[in-house]
Formats: C-alpha cells, structure tokens, sequence
C-alpha cells in the first residue's frame, strides 16, 4: 500500500484524496493550522499539523522513511518549490508531485527534483479543446473519469460466425445506455496487426479475426464482448 502524504488545502487537494483509491493508498494530509485539520479530518482523513518549512517537522511524518509519495498542493509557487527541495533532500526516492499556478515556475520545480509537475490552467485548456474537436470523447471521459466510475480499454476479437461478421463499421452503436463505448480503432487481420483508427472518413466491413479496440466502463466491454463472442 502506497503511503502518500497531501500538502496544502484547496479543492484540487480535497478532490485529489477523495479520487486516490483508498484501498491502495494510505493517505496523510498535511494541514498548516487547526481550521484546516477539523475540515480534513471531518472528511475522514488522518491530519498532522506540521511546518513544512523545518526538516524535523517532515521526517516525523515519515519523509525520508515511510512516505512513498507527496503531493505539493500550496497556492504559492514559492511554497511548493521549497517543499520540493526540502523533500528530495531527505528521499532521493521519493515521488514528488506538484502544481503550478505560473508557467513559469515549471522550471524551477523540476530543478528542485519534483517527479511531475500539474498545471490546472493547461489542463483546463485542454479539457475546452476536446469538447469543442472531439465531443465524443469528451463525453466518454465525462462518464467515466470525471463521473468516478471505471475506464477501460478492451480488445474483442471476432469470432466464427458472430452476428459481426459482414457489419460495416458505421452501422456499430455502441454509443447507447448498454454499453457507453467508444471504438478506437479495428485490427483487420487481413491487412496485418496494425490499428486502423476509426475517423469517419472510410468504413470497414468486419470479418472473423478482426479486432475491435473499444474504450468505456468495465461494465460496456464485458456485456459487448459477451455478446460479440458467444
């Protein structure tokens, strides 16, 4: 089990604990007064209030020893770069992840020894771009990522004489409420192991042997591919 100490109170901290999974990760936040201990701790966390700022503060909380991984979460770039020296000063191996408010400071993160840098604006950017070229995915993403439910990615051959076989790669829906999937691409057995995208701009008539890449909920590929193989 990963023990992962969380530094600074904001809602992508907050976010962030409530979305690592829990059976896999130990999670310890690092709070920097008594109101942030009580909000943290009333939502199930275990809190410590230390300074950040003195090493004896972060080697008690396991840095240096049990700490696998920590999240810089302060609001000032300054703050998340001193944590960031400080940290990989006591653990050489340690995973340090932390985010960014200016550009500009990616640098100097990276130079502290920060593992990865977040930068939310960036990432909101992107998240504008896919919605308005690429709204199917988008829309996967909404339901599965962003809706805290399971994605997967499935390859489903096609077997003998599945009602597959002849169907063009247009006439597949599997864009409903049984499967929420998205197709990524189809392996044409015929013409190799190479992935062929789906664009929109040809089509495939699908034939035994051939692969279908899908995208979506656990729950979606294992009802397609039941379907598809028996």
């Amino acid at each position: 089990m990963k023990k992962i100490a969380v530094f600074g109170y904001s809602v992508m901290s907050l976010e962030s604990m409530n979305r690592l999974p829990k059976d896999d990760c130990n999670i310890l936040f690092i709070a920097g007064n008594e109101t942030e201990a009580t909000l943290v701790s009333e939502s199930g966390f275990d809190v410590r209030i230390i300074d950040f700022r003195n090493d004896d503060d972060l080697i008690s909380i396991g840095i240096g020893s049990s700490i696998d991984i920590i999240f810089c979460f302060y609001p000032k770039d300054s703050d998340n770069v001193f944590l960031t020296i400080s940290a990989r000063s006591l653990d050489k191996n340690l995973t340090i992840i932390a985010i960014v408010d200016d550009s500009e400071s990616e640098e100097k993160l990276i130079a502290a020894g920060a593992n990865k840098i977040i930068d939310p604006y960036e990432i909101c950017g992107r998240k504008v771009h896919e919605m308005l070229t690429k709204p199917d995915i988008s829309n996967i993403l909404d339901h599965t990522v962003f809706g805290r439910h399971d994605l997967n990615m499935a390859q489903i051959e096609i077997p003998p004489d599945s009602y597959l076989e002849g169907v063009m790669v247009s006439q597949l829906n599997l864009r409903n409420e049984k499967y929420n999937l998205i197709l990524i691409g189809v392996v044409d057995r015929e013409l190799g192991d190479q992935l062929h995208f789906t664009n929109g701009e040809s089509d495939h008539e699908l034939n035994a042997g051939d692969v279908l890449v899908v995208m979506g909920p656990s729950r979606g590929c294992r009802l397609f591919r039941n379907e598809v193989t028996q």
